[in-house]
């Protein structure tokens, strides 16, 4: 989307805007960034239950005889590994290696799919994904303007949801999903998120999204359903060690850096883009890392602030936030592998001084996701 193009608006603007929600430009669109503030919607998030406007996000679904194959030779992941109501994370690569985008596949059946991909990412993985698809006997549509999505996040999730769905939400785990009605309204129910808790994300026609927003704020009043924004959507993922395009991914990123790994199978039979650079990187082992920094004093490392050893430059901040559950800051770093080892003293400098810290495992803080 080019800088002069008007912000698009979900369908529930007008709502956040009653809510009182603080609107900033977010990837081409008029997002929330904040209600009540971040550090307590985020608290909300981890200790009760809040509900998050991701409407913004693309979706982009595939049909068809050659589906399963197109989407091996699409993305790094390995589609012989997912089942009818099953998700995987997963990778689109250009051929050098580098990240078209980071996605959830989710399978209806083998010959029916759909991708959810990151808002500033939407147009240029369809036609990514479009100009790949000539080569095999499947249809990609991009449905992303007729789609909404919201995600219901926090330990009290599930007793919430489970009062406007006629489908049991007990047994469904994670990384799995449901087809039924919330609210009335036809739904399909991940067992997803990108906050560490327990929680679930709606795909819902557009149009249905104002009716089951309000329908979550009724019956979550027991409950005390708040909405968040995105400044704690962003702090709840730091603290998860989750990668955002952009920042630990990219074009000019390589995702075995990013400790991504896992999801790149070099093994696949049907080679996919990016197959060939990767495995030698592999080969050659990687020379630098993502890390997971703690600081031991106060200070807010941030994007682009340097990483110090010994007081020499080695590496900058990808992404770096004050972490509400810890009350200190927390940075995820790319540093050279032999300083990845946990306990290495690495400093971070913000503004005119320098933050000490250490490497830790990740997550910052434990997932409470259900298995």
């Amino acid at each position: 989307m080019s800088s002069d193009a008007p912000l698009k608006t979900t369908p529930l603007f007008e709502a956040h805007r009653k809510l009182g929600g603080k609107m900033v430009p977010f990837a081409g669109w008029h997002m929330p960034i904040q209600y009540a503030g971040v550090i307590q919607e985020h608290r909300t998030v981890r200790e009760g239950v809040g509900v998050f406007d991701v409407s913004h996000m693309g979706e982009i679904e595939v049909r068809g005889l050659e589906a399963k194959a197109f989407l091996q030779a699409l993305l790094t992941n390995d589609m012989d590994r997912l089942d009818d109501g099953g998700i995987l994370y997963s990778l689109m690569c250009y051929e050098d290696g580098g990240v078209v985008d980071d996605l959830l596949v989710h399978r209806f059946e083998e010959e029916h799919y759909f991708l959810c991909v990151n808002a500033s990412n939407t147009d240029k993985d369809f036609e990514w994904a479009d100009r790949l698809a000539e080569e095999f006997d499947v249809q990609v549509d991009n449905i992303s303007d007729r789609t909404a999505q919201l995600a219901v996040q926090g330990p009290k999730a599930e007793p919430l949801l489970q009062k406007l769905t006629d489908v049991s939400l007990s047994d469904l785990s994670y990384y799995r999903f449901l087809q039924g009605q919330v609210g009335g309204r036809k739904a399909l129910i991940a067992r997803t998120g990108y906050t560490g808790e327990d929680g679930f994300e709606l795909y819902l026609d557009a149009d249905a999204a104002v009716p089951v927003f309000d329908a979550l704020f009724e019956a979550g009043r027991e409950f005390d359903l708040q909405p968040i924004g995105l400044g704690a959507r962003d702090t709840l993922r730091m603290e998860m060690g989750y990668a955002l395009y952009g920042q630990e991914i990219g074009a000019s990123q390589s995702p075995l850096e990013a400790g991504l790994g896992w999801v790149i199978k070099l093994n696949k039979v049907q080679p996919f883009s990016g197959q060939e650079s990767l495995k030698n990187q592999k080969d050659k082992g990687i020379s630098r890392k993502l890390v997971g920094v703690r600081l031991t004093q106060r200070g807010v490392p941030r994007s682009h602030y340097k990483v110090l050893h010994d007081g020499q430059p080695v590496g900058e901040v990808t992404s770096g936030t004050f972490s509400p559950s810890l009350n200190i800051g927390v940075a995820l770093c790319n540093v050279p592998t032999a300083m990845s080892k946990v306990g290495t003293q690495l400093d971070i400098e913000i503004r005119n001084s320098v933050g000490a810290g250490e490497v830790v495992v990740l997550p910052f803080v434990p997932s409470r996701v259900k298995k």
